[in-house]
């Protein structure tokens, strides 16, 4: 999922809307780790497999406790399909002025700093600072990216 949103992303670089022209040109995207994404997609099938189990041991058996199992599992199923959809979502952009995240874009002088904290935080100069989650992939590299460029800029860290 977050490898076509990145594909396409770098496919669409040449078309970028006025806003995204102020950050410059698409230099790289960091999606969600791979594993995070087979941990969802795992525990999705198998909630939902249990959920259809049970509702046949509850249309077999006619016990109401089959019911109450059935519907904690549906409950698994559809809180992890709400977090695979807003997983997709989570996808940083590098570009040669700039990083966008969400609905946030930032230009390399709008940054102070950026810290790991369990994820990555982005401390900005005037508004609030911005959470990376920590199930970015390959944030050692994104951090990396970061403060080359706010050093590159004559950002002070």
């Amino acid at each position: 999922m977050a490898d076509a949103a990145i594909n396409a992303d770098l496919l669409n670089a040449g078309s970028m809307s006025a806003n995204q022209k102020d950050l410059g040109r698409l230099l790289s995207v960091y999606g969600v780790a791979p594993q995070h994404l087979q941990r969802a997609a795992i525990i999705t099938v198998l909630s939902f497999l249990f959920f259809m189990g049970t509702m046949l041991m509850m249309y077999f058996r006619q016990l109401f406790l089959y019911f109450l199992l059935a519907t904690g599992f549906l409950i698994v199923y559809l809180v992890m399909m709400f977090s695979l959809y807003s997983m997709r979502r989570a996808v940083v952009r590098l570009y040669e002025r700039g990083l966008e995240f969400r609905k946030h874009r930032l230009l390399w002088t709008d940054i102070a700093s950026v810290a790991e904290t369990g994820g990555l935080v982005v401390e900005t100069r005037t508004g609030p600072a911005i959470r990376l989650p920590a199930s970015i992939a390959e944030t050692d590299a994104l951090k990396r990216q970061i403060e080359f460029h706010l050093a590159r800029n004559g950002v002070g860290m």
